[in-house]
């Protein structure tokens, strides 16, 4: 009995000690970060809300919706995260419209954060072309390069 009372005691300060952090949680923006989209008026460069869009995105096995977006001033897009120079992205600002096709080619560099949350990757040198023009007339580049979710890295005039 005595030993059995040792034993159990031994396991529960086992059991404490073993309790780590939440390091298997990646909760506080330590992961890959987004691109974020801004809209401008062609007319007066001055940046702007959109009543109505949709975004979809190519992350290389065919285009996936993001979503539909109403009164909008900025949206944060994901980039792909595998070893692909470019990503395409499809905006309309019609449920059955035409839609822009803008590609967006950067270089990425990566840095590890944690066991829980793995590599994180940051984009450099963006570099954004349209390719189908209507609805959105024309891209400009902002913040070249997306290390945080802050700054806008890229506007679309229409």
């Amino acid at each position: 009995m005595k030993y059995f009372k040792f034993l159990v005691m031994i396991c529960f300060i086992g059991m404490l000690f073993s309790c780590g952090g939440d390091d298997d949680i990646c909760e506080s923006g330590e992961g890959t970060p987004r691109m974020k989209v801004a809209f401008k008026d062609l007319a007066n460069g001055k940046e702007t809300t959109v009543p109505l869009l949709y975004v979809a995105v190519d992350y290389g096995s065919g285009k996936v919706e993001l979503g539909k977006f109403e009164k909008i001033a900025s949206v944060l897009i994901p980039l792909r995260v595998d070893d692909s120079p470019y990503t395409d992205l499809y905006f309309r600002i019609e449920e059955k419209g035409v839609e822009s096709h803008v590609r967006v080619s950067y270089t990425t560099k990566t840095q590890y954060v944690s066991p829980g949350c793995g590599i994180k990757k940051f984009y450099e040198n963006l570099s954004p072309e349209l390719i189908q023009s209507n609805p959105f007339l024309k891209v400009e580049t902002g913040q070249n390069q997306i290390e945080n979710e802050d700054k806008t890295n890229l506007f679309l005039l229409f």
